[in-house]
């Protein structure tokens, strides 16, 4: 059962989601911007290293299995970019087999969420993870 949040709750969030599925992209995309986030999109890590260089996103939702630059690139990437080195990405993979979510917790992603993503839950899910972030916490008010 999904929580009613404020439709306010993300509002002037700049957040990137890089995902080379154009569903997975348009439920998230759909969601956060719900939510009041200014939401861009990348299809893959070379794309998405661009983008965040210019928008500076609060964080970022990547796929891990992508064309030209995969999720894993682009963590290693952005970890070596000091002005985005602290910025929370979050796996979002169809990766669910065992150890898969421990492998990207121990690479630097600060979390992971499985796809396929649903609009009943991906919001929910999106906010949990948020919270255990202190000054999101703060932020977000709940």
């Amino acid at each position: 059962m999904t929580q009613n949040y404020p439709t306010d709750l993300l509002q002037g969030w700049n957040i990137l989601i890089v995902d080379d599925e154009e569903d997975s992209l348009a439920v998230a995309e759909f969601m956060l911007s719900f939510y009041g986030a200014n939401v861009t999109c990348a299809g893959n890590g070379q794309e998405a290293l661009t983008y965040a260089r210019q928008l500076q996103p609060r964080f970022i939702l990547s796929d891990l299995s992508m064309p030209i630059m995969d999720g894993w690139e682009l963590l290693h990437h952005l970890r070596q970019d000091s002005a985005l080195s602290q910025t929370p990405v979050i796996a979002l993979t169809a990766h669910a087999m065992r150890g898969d979510r421990e492998r990207a917790l121990a690479s630097g992603f600060y979390s992971y969420i499985t796809k396929p993503l649903s609009a009943d839950t991906f919001i929910e899910q999106v906010v949990t993870l948020l919270v255990g972030i202190p000054e999101f916490k703060a932020e977000l008010s709940l």
